[in-house]
């Protein structure tokens, strides 16, 4: 029988630790470039600097940070053929998933829950928290597969999609747009035209795409 206050073995709990990083990525606190103090954030997670190190060891290996002899880690900037590759792979798992829901699956109200935030978001003016909002309404499509190695697949390129949304100083300029899209996808899913939600996501995707690779372009001109 396991003892329920037996420390967790290091391995479990550097990788609790992975996770919590991940989705500071994720809902953007942490950003592309942003180098991270080793032992600020050991005190912060309440980790030692060794648990910590190895999971700087688990995200470098993800892509999501870098480490450069005598200048540490930080977060790692995607570069234009992690773009492009993160949007090819987006096309091949969303595209499918929504093309081939069923009929009122439980990520359908998950995808109206995010929906609902964003848009609540926006009335805010919070557009980090709409681009959140949209992650969530991104991921409630994958969870449409019904698979759950490919959920967890996602939530790890969430986090490098994140890193390319952190490209784009003006995040409306990004988010902006896009919450009446997912609105008219989500309406066209729940009405039962699957075909058209698929329609309405190619476009959202090239757009965004476009977008984020435009940013990049912009950077490398600096």
């Amino acid at each position: 029988m396991t003892d329920m206050n037996q420390t967790p073995p290091a391995a479990s709990l550097a990788e609790g630790i992975a996770a919590e990083l991940r989705d500071r990525i994720t809902g953007g606190i942490l950003r592309p470039g942003q180098r991270l103090s080793e032992a600020a954030l050991a005190a912060d997670l309440v980790v030692s600097r060794n648990t910590l190190r190895e999971v700087f060891r688990l995200l470098t290996r993800e892509g999501l940070l870098t480490h450069l002899p005598n200048r540490g880690v930080s977060v790692a900037v995607p570069s234009m053929a992690a773009v492009l590759d993160i949007y090819r792979v987006r096309r091949l798992i969303e595209v499918p998933a929504i093309a081939n829901a069923r009929p009122r699956h439980p990520a359908i109200g998950a995808m109206a829950a995010a929906m609902a935030a964003a848009q609540d978001a926006r009335g805010r003016g919070d557009w980090q928290g709409v681009g959140s909002a949209n992650m969530r309404f991104h991921a409630a499509i994958v969870e449409l597969a019904d698979s759950p190695r490919l959920t967890s697949f996602f939530a790890q390129l969430t986090a490098e999609l994140r890193l390319a949304f952190g490209l784009i100083d003006d995040p409306q300029e990004l988010h902006g747009s896009f919450i009446d899209t997912n609105a008219d996808l989500l309406a066209a899913l729940q009405a039962g035209d699957t075909q058209g939600a698929a329609d309405r996501l190619t476009a959202y995707l090239d757009q965004s795409e476009r977008l984020v690779l435009e940013a990049f372009a912009r950077i490398e001109l600096r």
